[in-house]
């Protein structure tokens, strides 16, 4: 890439060439201005920073931007096409991700380091020169500069079908929602706002019923992944057909917060709980408050209302966190909005199921209380202090590359 250099200190450009005779004024004049516009960088005036000279077929030199395992996934993908000499779409192949305090680093860091891929750690890009850059679960606005320097521009593979769910966690908001489609988007990347940019292609696909974010972010990458070779394959000719997107439809996807894992029995009912625990249980376990002491659930199950005459519970006021244990099933029944909810597994000081919950804390109190304080035993709402939630917060940023 050559360096900007002070006006003063500029080469003199090279003469346009002069356009064929018989050709009207504004034949003439649009050539010239087609010739200037490949000779000097838009915005920055005639001469200012010439890009690299783009290449019209592949295979092209690629700088890739990712972190998590939906983009190690993507980036798989451009290793083989380079690894594919009969059929070469990718030359060069570099990445670029951000640190990681964990020792293990990024999926994408460890999967470049094991392909012997070079790798910088934003906001380090290296100084090569690249057709076009790619960006996946990457969590870092790019700008207008940097988005320069690539003759075709950088592409972004979007696990959404935009302009639904723009934002870092589309996956998690796509199963947190119960959409019943969802897709992947390939786009080009603007500077200064997130998902925003012209679509390229797009694909579309049904969620699976009952499926986690984490399984459905699998299905997702390895849809990205094949989209983004297709578009690659006939690079110039796919950006010809890109079309912006419609204003209408449009939702945002913002970062998960550990705030989001406390269950609200009031408020949630048993489907929403549920749809919880499928979008965001792989990185954070739901949480309740008992006793004044946090619970964290797990393994939660579809429950059918309780016989509360077999639970002695008859002309008692049953309250939203209401707990019931069944035996038969070993399961916790928790009552919330509109239905009950079954919990198989908890941590509390250790993991624990419901059986081992029960004989351990619940039953004792019980033979110690009175049915009429039932109430006081149930589940209630953890609100999280904001010293709490800003750790562990950050925790969650480190450890969970879906909310980056």
């Amino acid at each position: 890439m050559r360096a900007l250099l002070p006006a003063w200190r500029l080469p003199v450009p090279a003469r346009a060439p002069e356009p064929p005779c018989g050709l009207c004024c504004a034949s003439r004049r649009r050539l010239a201005h087609q010739w200037w516009g490949r000779a000097s960088s838009p915005g920055r005036g005639d001469g200012a920073a010439v890009r690299p000279r783009a290449r019209e077929r592949p295979p092209w030199r690629v700088l890739f931007f990712g972190t998590d395992d939906f983009a190690r996934e993507v980036l798989r993908a451009l290793s083989a096409a380079r690894e594919n000499k009969r059929d070469q779409i990718v030359e060069n192949l570099e990445v670029v991700t951000v640190p990681s305090p964990s020792p293990k680093g990024l999926p994408v860091k460890s999967y470049a380091l094991q392909a012997q891929l070079p790798v910088y750690e934003w906001p380090d890009v290296g100084s090569g020169d690249f057709d076009v850059g790619v960006v996946a679960s990457f969590g870092r606005l790019l700008s207008e500069e940097l988005i320069l320097k690539f003759p075709y521009g950088i592409l972004n593979v979007h696990p959404s079908y935009l302009p639904r769910w723009r934002g870092p966690a589309p996956v998690v908001h796509t199963v947190l929602h119960g959409d019943a489609v969802t897709g992947v988007t390939i786009m080009q990347i603007k500077p200064k706002r997130f998902d925003v940019g012209p679509i390229i292609k797009q694909e579309t696909i049904p969620v699976p019923p009952q499926c986690t974010a984490k399984e459905l972010e699998t299905v997702l990458s390895r849809l990205g992944a094949n989209m983004l070779i297709s578009v690659l394959r006939n690079l110039p000719e796919s950006l010809k057909n890109e079309r912006q997107q419609p204003a209408e439809g449009v939702t945002y996807a913002p970062k998960i917060s550990v705030a989001l894992s406390c269950v609200k029995w009031e408020e949630q009912t048993p489907e929403e709980i549920l749809r919880l625990q499928r979008a965001i249980g792989s990185m954070i376990p739901l949480q309740t408050l008992w006793m004044g002491s946090t619970i964290k659930l797990l393994d939660l199950v579809e429950a059918h209302r309780p016989d509360l005459a077999d639970q002695k519970l008859m002309g008692q006021s049953v309250l939203p966190g209401t707990i019931i244990y069944h035996k038969q099933s070993q399961t916790l029944l928790v009552c919330c909005k509109g239905g009950w909810i079954g919990i198989r597994s908890v941590i509390f000081k250790k993991k624990l199921t419901a059986a081992d919950f029960y004989n351990g804390y619940l039953h004792l109190w019980f033979q110690q209380n009175s049915q009429t304080q039932l109430k006081e035993c149930r589940f209630q709402t953890l609100n999280l202090t904001k010293k709490k939630h800003r750790k562990e917060s950050k925790l969650l940023l480190c450890n969970s590359a879906l909310s980056i």
